[in-house]
C-alpha cells in the first residue's frame, strides 16, 4: 500500500515537472521569436539605410551635371542640396519618411525643369546618372517594402496572445511603419527625359 502511495507520487510528480519544462521551453520559444522579429526589423531598416546612402551619394554628381546646363535655375539646385542635407541629418522613421518625401519632390522638380534643356538630355553623363538613380530608386522602393513587412509581423506578433505577455515582462516596443503621406511621393522619382 505504501509503495503504491510511493509510485503515485513519483508518477505525480514527473506529470507536474513536464508540465514545467513545457511551459519553459513555450515562453523560451516566444521570447526567441521576438527578438528574431526584432532583429528583422533592424536588418530591413539597415537595407533602406544603405540604399538611400547610395541615393545622397548620387545627388551631388547629378547637380553638378546639370549645373553647367541649367545656370539661371540655381533655386531648384539649391532646394535639391538642401533636401539631401535634411535627409542625411533625419533620424527615426517619422524624420525620415518626411525627408523623404522634401527630397523625391525637389528631385521631382529638379528633372521637370531639365526637360527644357535638350543638351542636357543627350548627355551621356547625365544618362548614365539617370540609370543608377532609377536602378537605387527601384532598390529603395523594394527595401522600403521589405522593412514594413517585417515591422508588421513584428508588431502583429506584440499584439498576439500569449506573446503580448512575454513583450510586456521584457520591454518590447512596437516599431514604426515607413510610411509615405504624400500619394506622389509614393512613386519612385521620373527620371527619363521623353
Amino acid at each position: 500500500m505504501e509503495r503504491m502511495l510511493l509510485a503515485e507520487i513519483g508518477v505525480g510528480f514527473w506529470i507536474f515537472l513536464g508540465v514545467i519544462v513545457l511551459i519553459a521551453l513555450t515562453l523560451i520559444g516566444m521570447y526567441n521569436s521576438l527578438v528574431g522579429l526584432r532583429q528583422q526589423v533592424k536588418n530591413a531598416w539597415s537595407q533602406i539605410d544603405v540604399q538611400l546612402k547610395r541615393r545622397y551619394d548620387l545627388i551631388p554628381n547629378l547637380v553638378e551635371t546639370v549645373k553647367g546646363y541649367m545656370k539661371y535655375e540655381q533655386e531648384t539646385l539649391e532646394k535639391v542640396m538642401q533636401a539631401r542635407a535634411q535627409a542625411l541629418s533625419a533620424s527615426g522613421v517619422r524624420q525620415q519618411a518626411e525627408a523623404e518625401n522634401a527630397l523625391t519632390r525637389a528631385l521631382g522638380g529638379l528633372f521637370a525643369l531639365a526637360e527644357n534643356y535638350p543638351e542636357l538630355k543627350a548627355s551621356q553623363t547625365m544618362a548614365q546618372l539617370q540609370e543608377e538613380l532609377r536602378s537605387t530608386e527601384n532598390k529603395i522602393a523594394f527595401a522600403r517594402q521589405f522593412y514594413n513587412d517585417s515591422v508588421m509581423q513584428y508588431n502583429t506578433k506584440l499584439q498576439q496572445f500569449p506573446t503580448n505577455i512575454i513583450a510586456g515582462m521584457f520591454g518590447f516596443k512596437p516599431e514604426e511603419l515607413f510610411e509615405i503621406e504624400e500619394p506622389e511621393a509614393r512613386e519612385p522619382v521620373q527620371v527619363k527625359f521623353t
